[in-house]
């Protein structure tokens, strides 16, 4: 029996979640989990992401744009790391060596047939082996700062003959385009961790365990706060309750 292709959305470190994850899907002996990058960054508890990853012939990941900072930095291509980047890299220092060479060796793609991962997205138009790194781990929207929230997202107007995984930018529910598919849904900001499993077209989350950071996207914001208000409320409902 052929084994399922598992792909998991932006980790972000968040090593309790993504055990959940996997104890909810179950990887079989035959299952492949492809995870679409930013396995670092934000989280708590980046050594354990890595090292699970990398002991596990079932794992691959394409590179995000916070692991190429990273690598980046490690390699001398850059001086400077943001404050959180700065702090993961801080928690991997014993062990660097082999987890630079992890990072190193990691793709922009995973090509699995009908389906392409990536991290960011694909520039619409240009060839797949011609996509720049930049897109690959930072597209957003179209135009001349590629990075940028508003304009017209990537995946709305790609419509190529591989459907894409991406990650990247969060959203809940899920980013969808005509030929693409968004998996990060948050766990880091305090959503849920999403897994997409390709055989059975089925998505499965579960609960990030509490928000590790602060989302820069004011609608996950938004989100935040109104799910923060919901919890409050059901906490005082039940507050009332043992008191009655």
């Amino acid at each position: 029996m052929a084994g399922r292709t598992i792909v998991i959305g932006d980790i972000h470190g968040c090593y309790d979640e993504l055990t959940e994850l996997l104890e909810k899907v179950a990887p079989g002996a035959s299952d492949r989990v492809v995870a679409v990058g930013d396995l670092l960054v934000k989280g708590e508890k980046n050594r354990a992401v890595l090292d699970l990853f990398m002991s596990d012939k079932r794992f691959s990941s394409v590179l995000g744009n916070h692991d190429r900072a990273i690598l980046r930095y490690w390699t001398g291509e850059t001086g400077a790391l943001k404050k959180k980047q700065a702090k993961a890299a801080a928690e991997l220092k014993k062990g660097q060596g082999r987890y630079a060479a992890y990072l190193q060796a990691l793709p922009a793609q995973i090509d699995l047939g009908s389906h392409l991962v990536v991290h960011a997205g694909v520039r619409p138009g240009v060839a797949l082996d011609a996509q720049s790194i930049e897109d690959l781990t930072e597209l957003r929207t179209l135009g001349s700062d590629r990075t940028n929230r508003e304009g017209v997202p990537w995946y709305e107007v790609y419509n190529g003959e591989k459907i894409v995984l991406f990650g990247h930018w969060p959203a809940s529910p899920p980013r969808r385009g005509p030929r693409a598919i968004g998996l990060d849904t948050g766990c880091v900001y305090g959503y849920d961790l999403t897994a997409y499993i390709i055989e059975s077209d089925e998505f499965v989350s579960v609960k990030a365990h509490r928000a590790y950071d602060v989302p820069n996207d004011p609608g996950m914001i938004a989100g935040l706060l109104r799910r923060s208000k919901k919890l409050a409320l059901k906490s005082i409902r039940r507050i009332r309750k043992v008191k009655a």
